[in-house]
């Protein structure tokens, strides 16, 4: 019997080498996961049809061509492109639009041997932190039913956790991988901005969208994202194989900074602030220096996002217009074509940060927000830049409570802005960040630790959470 609810990334490689299994054991673990309990979670929107690609993974790890995820079992999040399939965006208004390419990292994913077994449910136009924000039903937090995932890969997250697929693919817009790895107990990794390519991802917000992987442990996030991390000519944000390598730095991290004045704030839940607290203290008889820090800007990082997102999703969003792409809505005229087709193929969260981002965009009011917002993001960016000639990382926690009930926020969106509060700011300054599971609240929900790195040192802030790893828990 296979435990894939433990087994990892790494251990799966090792058995299907050793012919412990196969990879139509593994994977027909995961679909008999996702046929008795998707029904009830709605992790997954469409579970596709994978028997010639279990037959080809399992012909590479026979001729002695298997990658380290051949015939490994991988959902991905709905507005990652995989060509022939629909990619709607967990959208009405994309219900039925099917790619018509792959995403260079699916294409790698499936060159690579792994399975792509399905697409999973997301907060709409990855617009949310809870994935209560669904054009086809709320996602629920497999740990506890009565509780969000977190979004907007709460759908990625809830199937990996569940035993659908052994890792995941998300989008991380301010927190999207992060803040839903936290509310479920896994490792969610936010890649440095231009890591990984764009290209294929629906865009959201272009300065601030990354795609990242979702995994039970630090080693296989590693894993994932060796693979997924590459030059991509198509993207024009994609950063170039020579700046990679000149940026590396193999160095064991030594000092972690700490921001006190961002971290003890008012609202954040007593547990998550003790939790935090109880985990530097260890790092610190670990051997770690910690040093306070102040990040005077950074407090600012969740107004800038809240402007330059919403202007930047107002923009993106044009497109879905009835015409060119998705559903379209007849009416006697253009006019009518454009407002009935977004009004009923656009959710309300859609549709109110179309009109955020409208109005920040406007005549009169760019100056007064989006420009000045722009403005302190790169002041908040060269803040971080500087900080990390004194530190080797930053921690914070994730998120200011653990996962919260389902409906707890719907009707307060301030409130669940503030759920990207501590993730946001990598977002805002392109560093690399991640999520960490570091123990449990009273109420039985995982809690977690938050580190970011300087920018292009992905693969040594990585190795820093596989060291603590098995100390924090």
């Amino acid at each position: 019997m296979i435990n894939i609810q433990e087994l990892t990334v790494k251990e799966a490689h090792k058995k299907l080498l050793s012919k412990d299994i196969t990879v139509e054991d593994l994977v027909g673990e995961c679909l008999k996961n996702i046929k008795e309990k998707n029904q009830e979670l709605n992790a997954l929107l469409e579970v596709f049809d994978v028997k010639d690609d279990v037959k080809r993974a399992q012909d590479m790890i026979d001729s002695g061509k298997a990658t380290a995820i051949t015939g490994i079992p991988v959902v991905i999040k709905d507005n990652i492109l995989y060509k022939g399939h629909i990619s709607s965006s967990s959208s009405k208004i994309l219900s039925n639009y099917k790619a018509s390419y792959s995403s260079p990292v699916v294409q790698k994913l499936l060159e690579a041997g792994a399975v792509i077994v399905g697409r999973s449910n997301m907060d709409e136009f990855a617009m949310g932190s809870s994935t209560e924000n669904s054009a086809y039903g709320v996602t629920k937090n497999p740990l506890d039913t009565t509780r969000v995932p977190g979004g907007s890969s709460g759908g990625s997250v809830s199937a990996l956790v569940s035993g659908m697929c052994l890792f995941a693919l998300g989008s991380d817009t301010g927190g999207s991988i992060r803040q839903p790895a936290a509310f479920c107990g896994v490792v969610g990794f936010k890649p440095t901005y231009g890591l990984v390519t764009r290209y294929g991802l629906y865009s959201m917000a272009n300065s601030f969208d990354q795609i990242g992987p979702i995994t039970k442990d630090s080693h296989d996030a590693k894993i994932i994202n060796d693979f997924i991390s590459f030059y991509d000519k198509n993207d024009a944000t994609s950063i170039k194989e020579e700046i990679r390598q000149k940026n590396k730095n193999d160095k064991k991290v030594k000092k972690i900074g700490v921001p006190w004045g961002l971290v003890d704030i008012e609202g954040i839940d007593k547990e998550t602030l003790e939790n935090f607290k109880n985990n530097i203290s260890l790092l610190e008889k670990e051997g770690y220096e910690i040093v306070p820090i102040d990040l005077p800007l950074a407090p600012y990082s969740l107004a800038v996002y809240y402007i330059i997102m919403p202007a930047e999703v107002s923009t993106n969003l044009s497109r879905f217009d009835g015409i060119r792409y998705g559903n379209r809505v007849s009416d006697k005229d253009l006019s009518g074509v454009y407002k009935k087709s977004r009004g009923e193929g656009f959710g309300k969260e859609t549709i109110r940060r179309v009109m955020l981002g409208t109005y920040v965009l406007s005549h009169g009011y760019y100056d007064s927000y989006y420009k000045k917002a722009v403005n302190m993001k790169n002041a908040i960016t060269k803040e971080f830049d500087d900080m990390f000639e004194k530190v080797d990382v930053i921690a914070t926690p994730t998120t200011p409570s653990p996962a919260f009930k389902i409906g707890e926020k719907t009707s307060d969106p301030v409130e669940m802005y503030l759920s990207d509060v501590f993730t946001s700011t990598a977002n805002i300054s392109g560093i690399p960040a991640i999520s960490v599971p570091t123990g449990k609240h009273s109420n039985g929900m995982p809690l977690d630790i938050h580190f970011s790195g300087r920018k292009y040192e992905d693969e040594r802030l990585i190795d820093f959470c596989i060291d603590i790893e098995d100390k924090i828990k």
